[in-house]
C-alpha cells in the first residue's frame, strides 16, 4: 500500500515538472528576438584642424649679468632693493676701503714731485743751451742736461700712470649698473666683507624686457623640422615656423607669442635631444628669469578625420571606437590618434577612413557583433 502511494507521488511530481518546462518553452517561442537598441552615429568626413606639441622649457633673461666687486672691502651702502628695476649707469653699491683712497693721495703727491723734477731739469737745459753756444761750457754738459730732463719726464709719466691706476681702483668702490634690468637677490648686506674672488656675486642683473626660452627637440623632430619641405637650411626652416606659445607655470597661456630663434650646434649623445631657443617679448615684466614654463608649438592639419573623445574607449593603453557596417553590426576598431588642443576630440592617424560610421557616445554599452539601430546619422562640423 505504502509503495503504491510513493509511486503515485513520483508520477505526479514528474508530470508537474514537465508541465512547467512545456510552459516555459512555449513562452520563449512567443517572445521572439529582441529589437536592436538605438545609438547616435556620426559619419566621418575630412576637415581642417590644428594640433599642438608641448615641450618643457626654462626661462632666462635676455641678459643676465653677475654684479661682482673688483676690489676687496666692506659694503658701505646699497642703493637698490631686490626686484627693483634699474637703468643703465644707475648707482648700485658703494664699497669702503681706505687703502684705495690713500693710494690716490700718494699717487697725486708723486705726480707733483715728478712735475717739479721735470721743471727743474727743464730749467737746467734752458740755462745750459746759451752757455754752450757761447763756448763757456762743453756740448757734453748740454747732452747731460737733456738726458736728465728725459729721465724726469719718464718719472712723471710713471707717476701719472700710477695715479690713473689708483683712481681706477678707487672708482671700483662705487658699482654702477652695466645695463637696464631687474635686480636679483642681495645676499650681502651693508657692512659685509666682499671680495673679488668670492663665489657668490653681489647680485644678478637680469634684462627681462625680452626673455629667452630654452627647450629641446628629439633628433627625429629636428630632422622633420629641417627636411619638411625639401632641401633648405636650418635658418630658413626656423623662419618658416609659425609663432609659438608659452604656457606659464600656473597653466595660463602667455599673451604674447614668440619666435624660435636658433638651435644648438650638436645633439646630446645621452638624451638624443637638441636644444632650441625661442624669444618672447616681456615688456610688462611678467616672466622672470629662472622660471619654468612650457613651449607650445601648433601645427595645422589639412583634411583630418576628427572623432569625439566620448566616442572612444581604451583597453590596455590602446584606443578603440565602435564602427558600424552597412548591416548595422558593431565592430570594435583600434585607432591611432593625436589629441586636439581642446581635449574633447582626436585626430585619427590610422584605423578609420572617410565615410566610416562610428557610434558617438555610450560605446561602453555595445559589444562587438551587436546589432544596433542608428539614432541619427550626422556629419560633424569642421574642427578649429
Amino acid at each position: 500500500m505504502i509503495q503504491d502511494i510513493r509511486s503515485v507521488t513520483r508520477t505526479g511530481l514528474a508530470a508537474a515538472m514537465l508541465a512547467v518546462l512545456a510552459g516555459c518553452g512555449q513562452g520563449n517561442q512567443n517572445a521572439g528576438p529582441s529589437a536592436p537598441q538605438e545609438f547616435p552615429v556620426i559619419t566621418l568626413a575630412p576637415r581642417d584642424a590644428e594640433i599642438y606639441f608641448d615641450y618643457p622649457a626654462t626661462v632666462r633673461g635676455q641678459q643676465n649679468v653677475d654684479i661682482r666687486p673688483k676690489i676687496d672691502g666692506y659694503i658701505s651702502q646699497i642703493f637698490v632693493d631686490e626686484g627693483a628695476k634699474v637703468k643703465k649707469g644707475q648707482l648700485l653699491f658703494r664699497i669702503s676701503n681706505p687703502i684705495y683712497e690713500q693710494e690716490v693721495i700718494t699717487a697725486q703727491a708723486s705726480v707733483k714731485r715728478a712735475e717739479t723734477a721735470v721743471n727743474t731739469a727743464q730749467m737746467k737745459v734752458t740755462k745750459t743751451e746759451p752757455l754752450v753756444k757761447k763756448g763757456i761750457i762743453s756740448e757734453f754738459d748740454l747732452q747731460t742736461a737733456h738726458l736728465e730732463l728725459e729721465a724726469r719726464q719718464a718719472e712723471l709719466a710713471q707717476a701719472r700712470a700710477a695715479l690713473r691706476n689708483a683712481s681706477t681702483n678707487l672708482g671700483y668702490t662705487t658699482i654702477y649698473s652695466p645695463a637696464a634690468g631687474v635686480i636679483g637677490a642681495l645676499p650681502y648686506k651693508a657692512g659685509s666683507l666682499v671680495s673679488s674672488t668670492a663665489e657668490q656675486p653681489l647680485t644678478v642683473l637680469s634684462d627681462i624686457s625680452n626673455v629667452h626660452v630654452y627647450f629641446s627637440f628629439s633628433e627625429k623632430q629636428f630632422l622633420d623640422l629641417v627636411d619638411h619641405t625639401g632641401n633648405r637650411s636650418v635658418e630658413e626652416a626656423l623662419k618658416q615656423l609659425p609663432p609659438v606659445q608659452l604656457v606659464l607655470a600656473n597653466g595660463n597661456v602667455y599673451g604674447e607669442k614668440g619666435i624660435i630663434e636658433t638651435t644648438g650646434g650638436q645633439i646630446n649623445s645621452g638624451t638624443g635631444a637638441i636644444s632650441m631657443r625661442a624669444l618672447f617679448s616681456n615688456k610688462a615684466g611678467i616672466i622672470r628669469s629662472g622660471s619654468s614654463a612650457t613651449v607650445r608649438i601648433s601645427q595645422p592639419v589639412k583634411n583630418a578625420l576628427i572623432v569625439p573623445a566620448k566616442a572612444t574607449y581604451e583597453v590596455q593603453g590602446k584606443k578603440f571606437v565602435v564602427k558600424i557596417d552597412s548591416t548595422g553590426t558593431a565592430h570594435s576598431v583600434e585607432i591611432n590618434v593625436n589629441a586636439l588642443p581642446a581635449g574633447d576630440s582626436f585626430i585619427v592617424k590610422s584605423g578609420l577612413t572617410t565615410g566610416d560610421r562610428i557610434v558617438s557616445e555610450d560605446v561602453g554599452a555595445i559589444k562587438d557583433g551587436d546589432k544596433i539601430k542608428p539614432k541619427s546619422i550626422v556629419t560633424a562640423t569642421a574642427a578649429r
